[in-house]
């Protein structure tokens, strides 16, 4: 299904980097790169050369949407993971797919199925 698709992982805890790749590489996917700062996360979303985006709300106590913004901007489909109800997803980002902690490798290959249109 995934057909080697790269993803970008966007995620500040390095265990739960480390699960998602193992995952992806599981599920077929290819890792792009993992970032940890919404920083590292807009300049990697900038250059692009991936398919898609698995993106933490939270990075370090500082919201992910700027990153959300550049990704939809340049068309890259993209899951939002979030850690708890706290993450009130901006209004123009709501429809996106979603993906609770703590993560199954079941729930994230859906995830990005749908963000990719094949689920």
């Amino acid at each position: 299904m995934s057909d080697g698709k790269t993803i970008l992982i966007v995620e500040d805890e390095a265990m739960i980097g480390m699960m998602l790749e193992d995952y992806l590489d599981t599920l077929g996917y290819r890792l792009h790169a993992i970032a940890e700062s919404v920083d590292d996360a807009c300049a990697k979303a900038r250059e692009g050369g991936f398919d898609a985006a698995l993106l933490d709300c939270n990075l370090h106590g500082e919201k992910s949407w700027p990153v959300a913004d550049i990704l939809a901007q340049s068309g890259i489909p993209f899951v939002f993971a979030t850690g708890g109800m706290a993450d009130d997803l901006p209004a123009g980002h709501a429809s996106r797919p979603t993906l609770a902690k703590p993560f199954t490798i079941g729930a994230v290959e859906r995830a990005l199925n749908k963000a990719l249109g094949a689920g």
